[in-house]
């Protein structure tokens, strides 16, 4: 791999580069690491959760936030929203497939950055 193909945003393991504005792993990289697509990840992590139980997990997270967030992480095939028939409704969400394995390499940096937060805000 030469100089120019890192300047092109082309790396090791990676088919058409990342870096590339065009890149449709930048939009998808985005909808991931948004301020709270990570959070929401992380709470279904341990297993379905109900729309209140997801307010309560993510703190700070508004009513409007949460549903763009769980639409975009669902339209991604990351979450699977089920909608039982019931009176009164109920809702759950749920990891996809796809979802649980992105959660495997999002743990190792979540890991990491729990580790190292305190040294790098120096608190």
């Amino acid at each position: 791999m030469t100089s120019v193909d890192t300047q092109l945003g082309r790396r090791p393991g990676f088919t058409d580069g990342i870096l590339p504005a065009a890149c449709p792993s930048r939009t998808v990289l985005d909808h991931v690491t948004s301020k709270w697509g990570v959070l929401v990840l992380l709470a279904l992590s341990d297993g379905t959760h109900r729309w209140g139980e997801l307010r309560r997990v993510v703190q700070g997270i508004s009513e409007k936030m949460l549903a763009q967030t769980l639409r975009t992480l669902e339209e991604d095939g990351l979450v699977v929203r089920v909608a039982h028939p019931e009176i009164p409704p109920r809702v759950e969400y749920s990891l996809s497939d796809r979802g649980r394995d992105l959660n495997e390499h999002l743990m190792p940096l979540m890991a990491w950055i729990d580790h190292n937060a305190s040294e790098i805000l120096g608190r």
